[in-house]
This record gives structure tokens, C-alpha cells and sequence, in this order.
């Protein structure tokens, strides 16, 4: 079945210290207000207004070394897994609720597949067959 996909923005991953310094620090850098200081009251995101760009910025708290990765958003998680893993990506983990999968590039860099924030079609995202 057809299904859509396209980068949705990407998430800046913070190794320890305070969410909130974090956002701030981020904020400034980017010029980009603090839209949720704590998204989900769980004190691990917080998001970004990356609006005028069209994309979903957030900052999050992490267990594992500092980076940026990108979250590509599809209308249709698994077809867009079973797409990229044919263009050579591998499926690196499956978070319980199952709402995003990690994957890895051919060339080692992590992002992830994320369910659609908002309705996807061909005026806005990549059609896939």
C-alpha cells in the first residue's frame, strides 16, 4: 500500500544535567522560543518552536552520549521501516509503545521513524509505492 514519509525535524540528545538548561541553552543558540519546557511531564522533553521551518525540534534527556538525530515521520511506520531497510538501514530497537522505531543508516548514524504528527499527502511529503 502507498504510504508517505518526510523529515520531520530532529531531536537534540542531552547526556545528564538539567533538561531545562538544556532548552534554554539550545533555545538561544537556534532562536527558537521554548514551546513545552516539559513535554509529557516526565521531565525528559522539551520542545522547540522550529514552526517557521516546518520542523518538530526537541530537546531530550538521554542515557547515552550527547548527539543530534533526525526523526523521519511516515503516515505508515512499518512500511516506511520495510522501505529504508531495503535502502540498507537496519532496525537498531523497538521502544515499548511502539509509537517510533531507532534505526541505523548503512553509514552508522541512528534516527528514527515516527508516526505522523499530521496528515500526510503529496502536497507536503515524498509518496512511496
Amino acid at each position: 500500500m502507498p504510504h508517505h514519509s518526510r523529515l520531520a525535524g530532529f531531536i537534540i540528545d542531552c547526556e545528564g544535567g538539567s533538561l531545562g538548561k538544556a532548552a534554554r541553552f539550545w533555545s538561544r543558540a537556534l532562536g527558537l522560543p521554548v514551546l513545552d519546557p516539559d513535554e509529557g511531564g516526565e521531565d525528559k522533553y522539551a520542545r522547540l518552536d522550529g514552526s517557521r521551518h516546518g520542523l518538530h525540534i526537541e530537546v531530550q534527556k538521554v542515557d547515552h552520549p550527547s548527539r543530534v538525530h533526525l526523526d523521519i515521520e511516515t503516515d505508515d511506520l512499518e512500511a516506511e521501516v520495510a522501505r529504508l531497510i531495503a535502502l540498507g538501514a537496519t532496525e537498531a530497537s523497538r521502544p515499548r509503545h511502539r509509537r517510533w522505531v531507532v534505526m541505523q543508516a548503512p553509514t552508522g548514524q541512528r534516527f528514527c521513524v515516527v508516526k505522523a504528527r499530521e496528515p500526510l499527502t503529496a502536497a507536503n511529503a515524498d509518496r512511496h509505492p
